[in-house]
């Protein structure tokens, strides 16, 4: 009978722990008292569904002096109206619906009569979600001064549609240079390729595709191995949801950290790869979509029924690896919310397995107490539907869904995502 009282105790000690470890990140989370996360996700079809294309080309009005265009990759505008005395409104249209709210713009302004006029953004069935952020060549962009940013008809609370203003004045000067005016900043599939290519001229990196987006458009994954007999992995995606920029601006700071040249990341590369997708939904991404990808689908709603090629591709891609003899260690989905916030699996569902990733949580949130971000644990590993649960059941990777605020500093996206390979690294090579 000993060694069955001995048998209980122990799995009495490893239960309370796994517990603890959770229990002290949530007292943690539930003390900032921030932004308490997005209720269960519904699970929904993932058959494609109409796509309605946005009309690309150049508005202009009976003066013929002053002019709108969409006629980019990533933009978004679906109607203009010139409502006299310099005063203009467009109209911020979904590519389908039903659809969760994120309405994402960008589009160009120029004139031949240089001056200041207003511009009214107005949105179907939704609310001005994203600050406006502005650019004199589609490449570097800043937020557009609070001075001339003026909410209409503003909601209630702090976080969600609800608290976000109906509709947006901007006053804005413009001339004969085009005007950028964006949700976020522009991060298309070219403006990530270019920065996926200035990684790989290191010789531990490379950049290989996997697979097509419904569109055709190349589904590329960015390798970051030193040993060839390394068979530990990680696996890292980001942008499923388009206008989710910061998220990908921690991701992008994430993997320069685990390819940089400090000690720690030579170490870590010597026994770990990194597998990363930045940019999932690249259909999505070009044609300026709030959420969807060409099929008209939430791809974070396919990692189950994988009906979408997006996310087939790196379905295919991790059970090729596996059968090389691969083992996923952790796996990162890089989004944006409101604000800050986890969305890990939890310790009772994972065993001490996913104990890892609370670890990993306290510690980056130790090195960055001034922003003590919130958790929330799932339960849930059936269906799997969200990678986070797919990457777990699927492959035993404990795994999270990383979530960056919408209004999030810039710097400290970049601390963060730095901050987070330091700890991780340390985390797994602890092991």
């Amino acid at each position: 009978m000993k060694p069955i009282r001995l048998s209980l105790v122990l799995l009495l000690v490893t239960l309370t722990a796994c517990k603890n470890t959770e229990s002290t990140v949530k007292k943690k989370a539930i003390a900032d008292k921030g932004y308490q996360g997005q209720p269960k996700s519904p699970v929904v079809p993932t058959v494609n569904r109409p796509v309605q294309k946005q009309w690309k080309g150049i508005w202009t009005f009976e003066d013929s002096t002053t002019f709108f265009s969409n006629d980019f990759d990533g933009a978004r505008l679906n109607g203009v109206a010139d409502d006299s005395n310099d005063h203009y409104t467009v109209w911020i249209t979904a590519e389908n619906t039903p659809i969760n709210v994120s309405p994402w713009y960008a589009f160009k302004i120029w004139t031949e009569n240089p001056r200041e006029i207003t511009v009214r953004l107005s949105y179907q069935d939704s609310r001005s979600r994203y600050y406006p952020k502005i650019s004199t060549d589609g490449i570097r962009f800043k937020p557009l001064d609070s001075t001339r940013f003026k909410p209409i008809n503003l909601g209630e609370g702090e976080f969600g549609i609800k608290a976000a203003p109906e509709m947006a004045k901007l006053r804005l000067e413009i001339g004969n240079t085009p005007l950028w005016i964006a949700a976020q900043e522009l991060y298309t599939s070219e403006t990530v390729g270019k920065w996926m290519d200035s990684l790989a001229n290191k010789p531990f990196v490379q950049n290989y595709e996997i697979g097509k987006s419904t569109e055709g458009r190349p589904m590329n994954l960015m390798e970051v191995k030193a040993n060839k007999n390394s068979k530990k992995a990680l696996m890292i995606i980001s942008r499923q949801h388009p206008p989710e920029v910061t998220g990908f601006l921690a991701m992008k700071s994430f993997m320069e950290t685990l390819s940089g040249g400090s000690e720690k990341a030579k170490k870590f590369r010597n026994d770990f790869t990194v597998f990363a997708v930045p940019l999932m939904n690249p259909d999505g991404v070009d044609n300026g979509h709030w959420r969807h990808n060409m099929g008209g689908i939430d791809l974070n709603r396919d990692w189950q029924n994988f009906n979408q090629p997006e996310t087939r591709s790196v379905r295919d891609f991790l059970r090729k690896k596996e059968a090389e003899g691969y083992e996923f260690v952790f796996g990162a989905d890089f989004h944006s919310t409101w604000d800050d916030i986890y969305y890990p699996l939890d310790t009772l569902a994972t065993g001490q397995r996913g104990k890892i990733v609370f670890d990993w949580i306290e510690g980056i949130s130790e090195r960055l107490p001034q922003k003590q971000t919130n958790v929330k644990a799932s339960k849930q590993l059936d269906p799997t539907m969200v990678s986070r649960t797919y990457f777990f059941v699927n492959h035993n990777m404990p795994a999270i869904v990383f979530e960056l605020g919408d209004n999030t500093p810039r710097p400290f996206l970049k601390e963060k995502g730095k901050v987070a390979a330091e700890e991780l690294m340390r985390l797994l090579m602890k092991e």
